[in-house]
């Protein structure tokens, strides 16, 4: 069984006082919901302030972004050495850097490598712009993305996938349910056809876009999707501990601890 994972990415938001503090607010109850993998994606600044705090914890780190070369003259860039040692994921081809910094197939695909190579597990997001969404062309933009994104690699193992398609990110207009298991249940079959069943069967596939705790469960509930990536309801304590709460609570066991700790913070 696929253990879900739920992953708040912060993106250009929190100082590091500000990090620290929402850690601190989510880090009692999320320790405590054991069948859900937590990570927390802060800028970049906070990785290692944040790393502290969760010393000890079951919740994992990631950092949002990674530049495909270790070492060189890049001024600006971030290379995987120097993040293998703060964190354990790291988010690659999200919209807004495939959309913002003209990041191509070409380009993820490095940066998958890149992390790769250092042990660190890429978070890669693919997904439709609303235009080839309405025109039908989402299984050829999905299955191309997946393509480029993931040539040249032999194993999956280390990797989550996140579905995000690109008119429903920082929109408010979330896909229903069946709209993202459907996609969702593509991109496994792809996978099964590119790889094997198996691999298909054991890769975790995320969705994200709008995802809040008033829809977390219309997605979790379906039975493709394993987790969600949280973009700005990751920055509300209340909100993503509700949607990591309502994750456990549909997969299955939450201990006492993890109601009683809950209830005190909502």
């Amino acid at each position: 069984m696929r253990v879900p994972m739920i992953a708040g990415n912060w993106k250009m938001n929190t100082t590091v006082s500000e990090a620290t503090k929402l850690v601190n607010e989510m880090r009692p109850v999320l320790d405590e919901i054991d069948n859900v993998e937590k990570v927390l994606c802060p800028p970049f600044i906070s990785l290692a302030a944040v790393k502290e705090l969760l010393k000890g914890s079951s919740i994992k780190l990631g950092a949002q972004n990674i530049y495909f070369e270790e070492r060189g003259a890049y001024t600006g860039e971030i290379s995987p050495l120097m993040l293998a040692d703060l964190c354990e994921f790291v988010i690659i081809g999200h919209s807004e850097r495939r959309q913002y910094f003209s990041e191509t197939g070409e380009i993820v695909n490095k940066k998958v490598q890149a992390a790769l190579r250092v042990g660190l597990k890429p978070i890669l997001c693919i997904g439709e712009r609303l235009e080839e969404n309405e025109s039908g062309r989402t299984e050829e933009v999905v299955t191309e993305q997946l393509r480029s994104s993931l040539a040249g690699i032999d194993y999956l193992s280390d990797l989550v996938i996140a579905y995000e398609p690109v008119w429903a990110i920082g929109t408010g207009k979330a896909a229903t349910g069946e709209q993202a298991n459907e996609t969702i249940g593509l991109i496994r079959r792809n996978i099964a056809r590119s790889y094997n069943k198996e691999i298909a069967q054991d890769l975790r596939i995320l969705y994200g876009g709008s995802v809040t705790a008033a829809n977390a469960a219309e997605f979790i509930s379906q039975p493709e999707i394993d987790g969600a990536l949280v973009g700005g309801a990751s920055l509300n304590a209340t909100e993503f501990l509700s949607i990591v709460k309502q994750t456990s609570e549909i997969r299955g066991y939450i201990s006492k601890e993890s109601k009683r700790g809950f209830a005190s913070l909502t």
